[in-house]
């Protein structure tokens, strides 16, 4: 069971799944889905309740005007090069500076056998991005008072080896040392048994019990899908809600997301790129099932939600301000994606906040620099990059170093 599935781009029938797969083919696929790395409406109020806040009231604006053509050249050329570099088909790119101006682009192709381009209003998997969005759920609770980070897991969960003492925080900073599911020989069986299987969180969850831990609570910083979605299994027991209402009435509804989902049925995704893997000089479309990820990696998105969110994760807009600076204490990861520091279900790099995701064929990266309070956005529709490489993650960075060295100038 590997997300490097030989299909036909046009192709939306489930890939042939191997009859017996060996614990070589399940390393594989617990390799692909830890890299990433459908929304319920909210209740109709009761006659009495007062009228909840307008869903935009709290989405940032856009920067006005368009950056210098310049920026926008050396922008572009960015994007280019790092296409070229990693033979990515697609890109979908945003910057946004305050008092400057923005600038998106949509290169290359969204679909190689129709010669379909990308377009602009496309969406696109956030894959691990999403572990930002669950993390803040869990942060919202405890501004409210509902949970504290000290919380153990097995108050909200049962049958997690140390659940006695992996803490919400360790879950939340990957420092908890649970096993991740995607190794787990009945996710394994499940998942190459039926590529099209959707799974739930209760599912995902099922697989990590009673499984040995890694290593011991809070001895090491291991990034797992499995830390997340326990998480979003506490969103669900707190809230006595299924995540993907919880998610709409928290963060979409308030911040106008109309074009982000929670989605585990990849048949209701349209208007979407494929994902490749260059497999032996052959772009190959990937596996979309979303339900393997869960709360950890199955949202989808637009370039210009993700601009939304990039501002309202990096500038703690929806938390409490030492709530948010809790937030951003963190430390190297021992094993996972290219972040400089790790904290609280968001990463660091050179300054800028945020989250990148990895998975069956696409990377993200999505980053706000609250110094400046520039943002940017990166969907591209090209993983597993050998040699190892990012390329939503590289793209970001270049335009973060193109950035900063016109501030130094």
């Amino acid at each position: 069971m590997t997300d490097r599935i030989r299909r036909r781009p046009l192709a939306r029938t489930r890939a042939h799944a191997p009859a017996r797969p060996g614990v070589h083919h399940l390393a594989a696929l617990g390799v692909i889905v830890v890299a990433l790395a459908g929304c319920t409406a909210s209740p109709t109020p009761e006659a009495s309740t007062p009228a909840p806040a307008a869903p935009e009231s709290l989405r940032p604006a856009a920067p006005e005007g368009e950056l210098p053509d310049e920026l926008q050249t050396e922008l572009q050329q960015i994007v280019d090069q790092t296409m070229t570099e990693y033979v990515v088909p697609g890109a979908a790119v945003g910057v946004w500076i305050p008092g400057e101006g923005s600038w998106t682009s949509a290169s290359g192709l969204a679909d190689i056998e129709a010669d379909a381009p990308v377009s602009l209003d496309m969406t696109w998997p956030l894959r691990s991005v999403t572990k930002s969005y669950t993390v803040t759920l869990i942060l919202q609770l405890v501004d409210e008072g509902k949970i504290t980070l000290d919380d153990t897991i097995d108050q909200y969960v049962e049958g997690i080896t140390n659940g006695d003492s992996i803490t919400l925080r360790q879950l939340a900073d990957m420092s908890s040392g649970n096993s991740d599911y995607t190794t787990t020989d009945a996710f394994g069986a499940a998942y190459s048994a039926d590529e099209a299987t959707i799974f739930s969180l209760a599912d995902l969850n099922g697989f990590l019990v009673d499984q040995p831990a890694a290593f011991d609570p809070g001895t090491q910083k291991v990034y797992t899908n499995a830390n997340t979605n326990l998480l979003g299994g506490v969103v669900e027991k707190v809230t006595g809600q299924p995540f993907e209402e919880v998610l709409d009435e928290r963060i979409l509804q308030p911040l106008g997301q109309s074009g982000t989902r929670y989605l585990l049925d990849a048949s209701a995704w349209t208007d979407h790129p494929n994902g490749y893997v260059l497999l032996d000089g052959e772009q190959v479309v990937q596996n979309d099932n979303l339900s393997i990820y869960g709360p950890a990696g199955s949202m989808v998105s637009t370039l210009d939600d993700a601009r939304v969110w990039a501002e309202a994760l990096g500038s703690g807009l929806l938390l409490e301000p030492a709530t948010q600076t809790e937030r951003q204490n963190g430390a190297p990861l021992d094993a996972g994606p290219p972040y400089d520091l790790y904290a609280l279900g968001m990463g660091e790099t050179n300054g800028w906040w945020g989250h990148n995701g990895e998975g069956l064929g696409f990377t993200a990266a999505v980053f706000h620099d609250p110094a400046s309070g520039a943002s940017i956005a990166v969907f591209m529709n090209a993983s597993n990059v050998e040699p190892k490489a990012h390329p939503a993650d590289q793209t970001f960075r270049r335009i973060a170093e193109l950035l900063a060295d016109r501030t130094a100038e």
